[in-house]
C-alpha cells in the first residue's frame, strides 16, 4: 500500500514539473509576434543580362536585349552593329535581392534572377555584373554568377517536357554587398515594438509581460500595433542583450473571430473564436447525370442496299436527395459547428456556400473573408 502511494506521488510530482516546464500551447515568443522598428529589411532591384544559354534565350526581335548586349560590347572596346547582333543565347533579367538588417560591406546575399523578354529558360546562364539599386538610385551591391533554376526543360517542335519555373533563376550568395544602410533601433532612450498581427489586446498583454519581468513603467501600448519600451539605466550599454530577453518573453495571442474561405480551391480556414447564433441548416443535393450510347446499326454482310448508321441513345435520370436539416445552438464554437457540418454530409464547398448564407441571416458572429 505504501508503495502504490509513494508511486503515486512520484508521477504527480513529475506531471507538475513537466506542466511548469512545458511553455503553453498558445503562447507565442515576442520575436515571433513582433518586430523591433528600425531592423528592416531593403529591397534591391537592377538590370542585367545572362549570357551562356544553350539557345534559349530572347528572341531577335526583343529590342531591348539587343541594344543591351551592343552597349555592353561596345564599353569593353568593341564595337558592333546592333542589326548584326544575335541574342538567341543571352536574355535580358531583372534581378531583385533584400539587404538584411545590419548588414555589413563585404557581406554576400542572394539574388533572383527573372526574364524580363521572351527567353523560354535560363538553364546554365550566367549573369554578368548587375548593380543592384535602392529606391534612392544608389548602388549598395552588385551581382554575378550561375544561375541556378532548380529544375530543367527540354524538347522541341511542341514535344517538350518541363520542371518547375526555367524562366526564373537564384544565385546564393550572389550579390556582394558594397555599401551599407545606416540603421538604429533605439530613439532616445527607448525601442519600439511593432506587432505584425494589429491586436489591442495582444499589445496589453505583451506591456504586461514585459513590465512584469523589468519592472512597471518598462513598457507602454500605443496603439494596436506598437508597443514602447523603455531601455532600463542598468542596461544601456547592453541593449542587444535587453531586446534578446525581450524577444525571448512568452505572452498569449488574442486574434479576432475570423473565417477564411478561398471558393477556387475550396479551402475553409476558422479561428477558435468563432461563435454561431442558433440557426437551422438544411443541406440537400439535386444530381442530374445525362448519359448517351452510341449503339451502330449496320446492313447484312453482302448485301446490295444499306449504309452504317451510328444511333445516339440518351438516357437522363435525376436524383434528388432528402434535405438534412441541423439545429445548431446559440454559442457553438468551431468543433460543435465543424461536427454538426460533417454529420450532414457536406463537402468544402458546400460548406462555404454555407457559411456565406449563415453570415447573411446573422447567426455568424465573426468576420468572413472570401479570397
Amino acid at each position: 500500500m505504501r508503495r502504490e502511494v509513494f508511486v503515486l506521488m512520484a508521477v504527480a510530482a513529475m506531471t507538475t514539473i513537466l506542466s511548469e516546464s512545458l511553455p503553453s500551447a498558445q503562447a507565442a515568443r515576442i520575436k515571433d509576434i513582433a518586430s523591433v522598428e528600425g531592423a528592416r529589411e531593403n529591397s534591391l532591384i537592377g538590370y542585367g543580362l545572362v549570357i551562356g544559354l544553350n539557345g534559349t534565350g530572347d528572341k531577335t526581335g526583343t529590342t531591348f536585349t539587343v541594344q543591351s548586349l551592343s552597349s555592353m560590347l561596345n564599353k569593353l572596346g568593341i564595337v558592333v552593329d546592333p542589326k548584326a547582333v544575335k541574342i538567341k543565347n543571352v536574355a535580358a533579367v531583372v534581378v531583385t535581392a533584400k539587404l538584411p538588417p545590419f548588414v555589413k560591406s563585404g557581406s554576400t546575399v542572394d539574388v533572383v534572377v527573372s526574364s524580363l523578354g521572351d527567353a523560354t529558360s535560363l538553364q546554365g546562364g550566367t549573369l554578368l555584373l548587375t548593380p543592384l539599386k535602392g529606391p534612392d538610385s544608389k548602388v549598395y551591391a552588385v551581382a554575378q554568377g550561375p544561375i541556378s533554376i532548380g529544375g530543367f526543360t527540354g524538347g522541341k517542335d511542341g514535344d517538350t517536357v518541363q520542371k518547375n519555373h526555367p524562366t526564373v533563376g537564384r544565385i546564393a550568395s550572389g550579390a556582394m554587398v558594397e555599401k551599407q544602410v545606416g540603421q538604429s533601433v533605439v530613439y532616445g532612450e527607448a525601442v519600439t515594438l511593432l506587432l505584425r498581427q494589429q491586436d489591442f489586446t495582444t499589445a496589453v498583454r505583451v506591456s504586461t509581460a514585459i513590465n512584469a519581468n523589468f519592472g512597471q513603467g518598462s513598457a507602454e501600448p500605443i496603439d494596436s500595433g506598437t508597443v514602447r519600451v523603455r531601455i532600463p539605466e542598468a542596461q544601456k550599454s547592453h541593449v542587444v542583450e535587453f531586446l534578446a530577453s525581450v524577444e525571448g518573453l512568452e505572452v498569449v495571442t488574442d486574434v479576432p473571430a475570423k473565417v477564411v474561405v478561398n471558393e477556387r480551391t475550396g479551402t475553409i480556414v476558422m479561428g477558435d473564436h468563432v461563435r454561431l447564433s442558433e440557426v437551422a441548416v438544411s443541406h440537400g443535393n439535386l444530381t442530374i447525370r445525362v448519359k448517351t450510347d452510341f449503339n451502330v446499326s449496320q446492313p447484312a454482310p453482302f448485301s446490295e442496299k444499306g449504309n452504317t448508321v451510328v444511333v445516339p441513345e440518351q438516357k437522363t435520370t435525376v436524383t434528388e436527395e432528402d434535405a438534412k436539416i441541423m439545429v445548431l445552438k446559440g454559442g457553438a464554437n468551431i468543433g460543435d459547428v465543424v461536427t454538426a457540418l460533417n454529420a450532414i454530409g457536406v463537402t468544402p464547398r458546400d460548406l462555404i456556400a454555407i457559411l456565406q448564407a449563415i453570415k447573411v441571416a446573422g447567426a455568424l458572429q465573426a468576420e468572413l473573408e472570401i479570397l
